[in-house]
């Protein structure tokens, strides 16, 4: 995977509440898209913070990070979106590589439970089974994920629940990359669309 991108402007649209619009819905309305933001500590170039401490290379390939053996009482979540272009075209065969904390707020450094990676299908769409992340010291509740479209730059960034109390004082925290998120089936839905400056697909 190519080194993280340079940080990007963060430029979305907010809804009620203060849940960004998805891109989908810029999109029907004909709108160019801003790009997907890093997320970062104000520096530049985006610095080796924005993955955190705990990336690893090689997760496996899977859109369900469930596995046996997983320790009980977590709340399942679902997160589905669309990666597009700025120019509202959805894109194909983009990798999407997802970490988080387990339950209790721990990473597994040892080996790959929480972590790995799938592509997006012809229609841009992805979808990611996993459960709630814990919390951990000086965070709010995220998701980590890098993004890249075949042949260009890595965006990584990370992905934020609304109502945390936590967002309030995490000084990465960007509004911009807010999930919106819906109580279903005893668990959680969550859906996010990406964007990202990429080439002629753009």
């Amino acid at each position: 995977m190519l080194r993280a991108a340079a940080a990007v402007v963060p430029a979305a649209v907010l809804l009620g509440g203060g849940v960004p619009a998805l891109a989908r819905e810029q999109a029907a309305a004909g709108r160019t898209l801003a790009p997907t933001p890093a997320c970062d500590d104000g520096d530049d170039p985006t610095p080796p913070q924005t993955e955190g401490p705990y990336f690893k290379p090689d997760s496996p390939e899977r859109s369900s990070l469930l596995e046996q053996g997983d320790p009980g009482g977590g709340v399942l979540l679902t997160v589905t979106g669309y990666v597009f272009g700025t120019g509202c075209r959805p894109l194909p065969e983009v990798l999407l590589d997802f970490w988080q904390a387990d339950t209790q707020g721990a990473y597994d450094n040892t080996g790959f439970r929480y972590r790995g990676h799938q592509f997006t299908g012809q229609d841009g769409a992805f979808t990611l089974t996993t459960v709630l992340p814990g919390l951990y010291p000086g965070r709010t509740r995220h998701l980590h994920v890098k993004a890249q479209a075949p042949g260009e730059r890595v965006l990584t960034t990370q992905l934020y629940f609304p109502g945390e109390p936590r967002n309030e004082t995490d000084t990465i925290f960007d509004p911009a990359l807010l999930m919106n998120v819906r109580d279903a089936d005893g668990g959680k839905e969550a859906t996010f669309d990406f964007v990202l400056e990429a080439g002629s697909a753009r």
